[in-house]
């Protein structure tokens, strides 16, 4: 099958570079970076690494370039979309557990689970990700292991039913409502997260501090029509 991997990128000029020659390295060539507003060099590296090189003049959160990267796939004949992280923080080694699943057709869409396996998450991120999981059940009724993991896979059909609409860090709740909405066979898969000096530092580009409380709010407003 035609797999694309869309890589969302915030200011990664130290980062994009070797995250697209570990995906060349393993045969993957459909691989589609979207650059959301950097003030950097990322969207310069990308094209030089001669990928398909997007970019938002203006930055507009993760949940814009996702989607932005997966119209694109969807017109230039991908049969499987991976939504795969710019900071590294994912391994190129585990894409087939993503897509052999939905190959076979066992899932329409996998989702990642960094709680599947043993992890080195951080107690402080790992107390987030466990609240994250139970305000996914409260809201939609889906039991996860890992509700906010970025690295996810997609048939061609879910994709076209998963259509983001939420630009910032809300997206990803929002993907597993419109899985719920249009009864996406869906199956979770163990992967390993790569925790950095750096990312823990920083924390996800593009979310700030009361970002959660936030996205909370707003998953509230939706649940009761306002």
């Amino acid at each position: 099958m035609n797999t694309f991997i869309v890589i969302p990128a915030l200011n990664e000029e130290k980062n994009i570079g070797k995250v697209i020659d570990n995906l060349k390295e393993r045969g993957y060539n459909n691989i589609v970076v979207v650059d959301d507003g950097s003030r950097d060099n990322t969207h310069k590296i990308a094209k030089e690494k001669g990928v398909i090189a997007l970019r938002h003049v203006v930055n507009r959160g993760q949940g814009a370039a996702l989607q932005t990267g997966m119209t694109y796939s969807l017109l230039n004949g991908a049969d499987i979309i991976v939504h795969f992280d710019s900071d590294g923080q994912h391994d190129p080694d585990e894409i087939p557990f993503l897509t052999e699943p939905i190959e076979n057709g066992e899932a329409e869409a996998c989702l990642g689970s960094r709680f599947l396996k043993k992890t080195n998450t951080p107690l402080k991120r790992k107390i987030l990700l466990k609240g994250g999981i139970l305000i996914i059940w409260l809201f939609y009724g889906i039991r996860l292991s890992d509700s906010h993991n970025g690295f996810r896979a997609f048939s061609k059909e879910s994709a076209k039913k998963v259509i983001i609409t939420a630009d910032k860090m809300e997206h990803a709740s929002e993907i597993i409502e419109r899985i719920k909405i249009n009864n996406i066979k869906y199956k979770e898969i163990p992967v390993n997260i790569r925790y950095t000096t750096e990312s823990l530092k920083h924390g996800r580009k593009g979310q700030g501090k009361f970002d959660g409380i936030s996205i909370v709010f707003k998953m509230l407003l939706k649940k009761i029509g306002i």
